[in-house]
């Protein structure tokens, strides 16, 4: 697949849709670079997300491609390297076993709170290729009205977000018996020690930095739910 000149936010859920697509085709999928002059924070994140399991793989990335990643201290190769052949697909009988402990680990159940319809498509990427049971909900409000009726074994929230922020969302879940140990990650673009301060004044387990890693994110879900 050759990628357009420019990847911006409009042609994110394109290339979202189009790469699953192909993985579920071929289970990989290779991406000609070489045209790239332009890429954006939604669409780099896709290519984060889609590059578990190494079924991504990019070549002849063009300067603007590899500078995108850099911009963000990422290195782009790692785990979307060029590969002469499209990947294969894995036969079940192929796929290494699952520990009793790690299929179990893998059937837990996630919120996901995120305003972006782009992120709200890469969590449920990333989280539902490892495994997870993966639910949604558009603000804050709308995450804090689920959880009254539905349950769930971590909450991920975004910070920054209409009707009812993430701070708020997590004093109101710890305001709860039934979630004064839930494990509450938040993912968001702020960075700040303050901001990280206030997070875990509230309440939080852990913090994230958007544009989130697949692996750590997974890797972190499946430390806090232990």
């Amino acid at each position: 697949m050759k990628l357009p000149k420019v990847l911006d936010l409009t042609a994110a859920i394109g290339l979202h849709e189009s790469i699953l697509r192909d993985v579920r085709a071929v289970g990989g999928v290779r991406l000609d670079a070489s045209q790239v002059e332009v890429l954006t924070l939604p669409c780099l994140q896709i290519l984060l997300a889609a590059r578990r399991d190494a079924k991504v793989f990019i070549v002849q990335p063009s300067e603007a491609f590899v500078a995108a990643f850099a911009d963000l201290g990422i290195d782009w190769a790692e785990g979307m390297r060029e590969l002469p052949e499209p990947a294969p697909s894995r036969p079940e009988m192929q796929r290494d076993p699952i520990a009793p402990s790690v299929a179990a680990i893998s059937s837990l159940r996630i919120l996901t709170i995120d305003d972006s319809r782009t992120m709200r498509d890469m969590l449920m990427l990333t989280l539902a290729d490892a495994g997870f049971d993966v639910i949604q909900a558009v603000d804050g409000k709308e995450g804090v009205d689920l959880l009254e009726h539905e349950t769930v074994d971590v909450v991920i929230t975004d910070i920054n977000m209409p009707r009812m922020d993430g701070y708020e969302v997590v004093r109101q879940l710890r305001a709860r018996p039934e979630h004064k140990t839930t494990p509450i990650l938040v993912l968001t673009t702020e960075s700040e020690a303050e901001k990280k301060n206030m997070a875990r004044a509230a309440g939080a387990t852990g913090w994230l930095v958007k544009p989130f890693d697949p692996e750590r994110l997974v890797a972190t879900v499946r430390k806090v739910a232990c």
